[in-house]
């Protein structure tokens, strides 16, 4: 065999174990540890969470028998802190290239509705599968990545110079990672392929790779009519609605029969491979483009076609309301006129539209000419741009289908995310020559940021093994002079703003 290729069935033996005895058992203690993302968590630093997440990733980093490994925990003033991890290339021609792997150890909040046996920091093992938050999104990826370095070092298959980066503030929207990427530039080096474990797959059967990342444009719209409440036997009729009016100005934004959003230029037109890419989604998954989801009987999707919900969720713009301010609980709601009403918007962009225009947009039309005169206010907390990944070289093409083929038995696919993850469309503008390999463990049901959230261990197993064999290939393309590598370009657009993914 040849010696410098992985021999996936020695690499998926080691990774087995190394889950099973060592990182099942890190992911556990992990999940106990609520280090919410400092948008959940203004007090983060003096309640020690994230000090304790960091502390228990550095440690097991550490303790790994990886040659020349250096792990180090950088802390800007006044930001996140972040682990950097370095491990010096192992085959003798790979010169300065390098590949930069990337995760995060931050976490979403609680969230209501966990199962009665289950919790946000319970770690619960249930067959396959580990329930609690953060261990699929995305504390497994610091563990993945080394353990995946490890299968390669142990088979004496040559691999480039890498670099990890677990930043701490990707739930609040990498706010803090461009400073660290400038920061760390000189020794980040010069990446020509980036690995970003913080994705999702539509099936737990193959590797899945993430072509585009939408963006998110969001705040508090508020609706004001009073200055206090009133009896609204007294005042209805007379004095608007706060919340028929904010109806109103979400309405010019959203049809309310469909579902699509009314505003042209918050569209663009999808490309042609991505459409494709969608039809061939749609093909694989079925009826589990929309039957993942906790559907109530009788519920029907968005649409009878299956790729235009995959295009639906990937390439264009959709509205959810995830929070509400100014009503009371219903427990203790009066017989009152309410003198405002606020909601949280989270409006979904398509990956290559600008954020800041569709910020402005936004404030535009929600704010222009308010019915009835109303006091209307829109706080905008985000404005990103999404991501859409630049032409695959074939050298990846292959070593990703084989990476697949090897450990799970079937091709790769290649699928377009709904959600936002502001290091990508930084990591794009700051290494222009990167080839991207964008993945992870998100599955059906396993409800990332929502109650029941759980990390499907086989999944995170083949993945790992599916990193080392890519991570393998990208040496050999290395030498062979198909690899770009390009240090880190200084300043760039604003990606990450306070705002989760």
């Amino acid at each position: 065999m040849d010696t410098n290729r992985l021999d996936p069935g020695a690499a998926e033996k080691f990774i087995d174990e190394k889950w099973d005895g060592d990182i099942v058992p890190q992911l556990v203690e992990y999940i106990r540890i609520p280090n919410k993302s400092p948008m959940f968590d203004k007090d983060w630093q003096a309640n020690g969470h994230m000090e304790a997440a960091v502390q228990l990733m550095e440690s097991w980093a550490k303790a790994q028998a990886i040659p020349g490994l250096q792990v180090e925990v950088v802390r800007l003033e006044g930001r996140t802190p972040l682990i950097y991890a370095e491990i010096p290339a192992s085959g003798p021609d790979a010169g300065e290239d390098t590949v930069l792997l990337y995760g995060h150890l931050d976490k979403q909040p609680e969230m209501t509705g966990w199962d009665a046996d289950l919790g946000p920091w319970i770690p619960v093992l249930k067959g396959d599968k580990l329930y609690g938050r953060g261990g699929a999104d995305d504390g497994y990826a610091i563990f993945g990545s080394l353990a995946a370095i490890q299968a390669l070092q142990l088979q004496g298959v040559p691999h480039a110079r890498c670099v990890l980066l677990i930043e701490a503030c990707e739930e609040s929207g990498s706010y803090d990672l461009p400073a660290y990427v400038d920061h760390l530039a000189p020794r980040i080096g010069k990446p020509s392929l980036v690995v970003c474990l913080d994705s999702g797959c539509g099936n737990y059967e193959q590797l899945w790779c993430t072509t585009s990342l939408r963006g998110l444009a969001g705040g508090n719209l508020t609706v004001k009519v009073l200055s206090e409440g009133v009896h609204s036997g007294d005042a209805s009729g007379i004095v608007p609605s706060s919340f028929r009016l904010l109806r109103q100005l979400l309405s010019r934004l959203e049809d309310e029969n469909t579902g699509k959003i009314r505003i042209e230029g918050l569209y663009v037109e999808v490309p042609a491979e991505r459409v494709e890419q969608a039809g061939k989604v749609a093909g694989v998954l079925g009826d589990e483009v929309f039957s993942k989801f906790p559907f109530l009987d009788g519920m029907s999707p968005m649409s009878g076609d299956l790729t235009e919900l995959v295009l639906n969720r990937t390439w264009r713009p959709a509205l959810s309301v995830t929070g509400v301010d100014g009503m009371p609980a219903l427990s203790s709601a009066g017989n009152v006129l309410r003198p405002h009403t606020s909601v949280k918007l989270s409006l979904r962009l398509p990956p290559t539209l600008d954020g800041k225009r569709a910020g402005e947009l936004l404030k535009d039309v929600l704010l222009k000419d308010p019915p009835n005169g109303a006091r209307v206010e829109l706080e905008l907390e985000k404005a990103s741009t999404g991501w859409n990944a630049p032409a695959q070289s074939p050298w990846l093409t292959a070593a990703i289908e084989s990476a697949s083929q090897a450990a799970f038995g079937k091709p790769a696919m290649y699928m377009g995310e709904g959600g936002t993850i502001p290091f990508m469309g930084m990591l794009g503008e700051k290494f222009p020559g990167a080839q991207f390999m964008i993945t992870g463990v998100l599955g059906p049901h396993s409800n990332a940021h929502g109650p029941n959230e759980f990390l499907h261990i086989p999944m995170g197993k083949k993945v790992t093994q599916c990193v080392s064999q890519v991570i393998a290939e990208h040496y050999l393309a290395s030498v062979r002079g198909e690899t770009t590598g390009v240090g880190a370009v200084a300043g760039g657009q604003a990606h990450g703003e306070h705002g989760c993914c």
